[in-house]
């Protein structure tokens, strides 16, 4: 009796478990959602080369035996996941990829590859017609339309999203943060985009009460041609204010060719010299060309940094070009691409730099 009812326990077993199992195919063949799941990923490799030796990037330190004028280097590693539960909502996670300079417990160097996370946000379509709310963290608004315009994250970032890399002075500018978004379109020539967010960007946590809140408007008078105003505000702390105003002009009238400038200024209560506050600000100018469509492109950038306006002979140029070729297919494409670096500072020396960029996507 004891065994027939062990037995038959476990061919219940089994029966619940092929029954759930059952149901939960069912309900994945039966939810649109599962349709509309998508993975995708996205790797910058590059292979840097230093091809002078005398400017202040590219010249070895005295004291560093070591010092690198070749390298191998993941600049960025993206992994995403993007869920479309209805025409209404959809869902996306986003981890990146950083060398994290670090040491372990021991206090030995420890600067292994890390995810991280970079988007992670609900997104609400048409709630409000023709227009989009994000809710987590998403991306901001600040240069995304530069960022789309320009289309080679994978060679360089746009002038604000690398203005600290460039210069060392932080403009508070982030490409995605933690807040809530609308974006959206009052008729097709005049769009909109407002964002109320932390302000820390999605590396750090938030450190203070104050938030940041941005605004920008697109305004399109002829088809190919765009004007985008862009402002954002963040009270720092009592007594002080942190503001950047930001103008794009983006040009799109000849087939296969992009053209698009920016400029902006970055005012902040808390970058004194003597008492007097001192602005940081820039501008870009920058083409890509297609000379086979999704094989052979052409790319160029000019940008010029002034990282404080209270001090002479500061500023930096920094010119950018290169190919952009899918040889087999394109989701690989291998962009050779050169910087040149040239300073106001007549004590410092011309960058050349070289790098083999390889492109890798799914």
């Amino acid at each position: 009796m004891g065994l027939k009812l062990k037995k038959s326990l476990r061919l219940s077993k089994r029966f619940a478990i092929w029954f759930l199992g059952g149901l939960i195919s069912l309900g994945f063949l039966m939810t649109p959602a599962r349709a509309q799941q998508k993975f995708s990923g996205t790797v910058y490799f590059d292979y840097t080369f230093y091809l002078s030796d005398n400017g202040p990037i590219t010249t070895p330190p005295p004291d560093d035996p070591t010092f690198k004028n070749n390298f191998m280097q993941f600049r960025r590693v993206y992994f995403r996941y993007d869920n479309k539960v209805s025409d209404l909502v959809s869902f996306r996670l986003t981890l990146d990829g950083d060398t994290v300079k670090a040491t372990d417990a021991g206090g030995k160097a420890d600067n292994k590859f890390r995810p991280f996370l970079k988007h992670m946000y609900l997104q609400v379509s048409n709630l409000i017609p023709n227009a989009a709310i994000k809710v987590g963290m998403a991306d901001t608004i600040t240069f995304k339309q530069a960022e789309d315009r320009w289309g080679y994250r994978s060679v360089a970032k746009t002038l604000l999203d690398g203005y600290k890399d460039i210069t060392g002075q932080d403009i508070d500018a982030t490409s995605s943060d933690l807040g809530i978004s609308l974006t959206g379109e009052i008729i097709p020539q005049v769009q909109y985009g407002v964002m109320l967010s932390s302000g820390e960007g999605y590396s750090k946590p938030e450190k203070d009460k104050y938030k940041k809140v941005s605004g920008q408007l697109q305004l399109i008078p002829l088809k190919g041609l765009s004007l985008v105003g862009y402002a954002d505000y963040e009270k720092q702390d009592e007594g002080a204010d942190a503001v950047t105003y930001k103008g794009d002009l983006f040009i799109e009238v000849i087939p296969n060719l992009t053209l698009g400038a920016e400029y902006f200024v970055y005012q902040n209560d808390k970058n004194l010299v003597e008492d007097e506050r001192s602005d940081r600000s820039g501008f870009s100018i920058f083409g890509r060309y297609s000379l086979i469509p999704n094989k052979l492109n052409l790319f160029a950038r000019f940008d010029r940094y002034e990282p404080d306006n209270l001090i002479d002979e500061d500023e930096i140029s920094l010119v950018i070009a290169g190919l952009d070729w899918a040889p087999l297919d394109k989701s690989f494409k291998l962009q050779p691409n050169i910087w040149v670096y040239n300073y106001k500072d007549p004590l410092k020396k011309n960058d050349l730099i070289f790098n083999l960029t390889f492109l890798m996507s799914f």
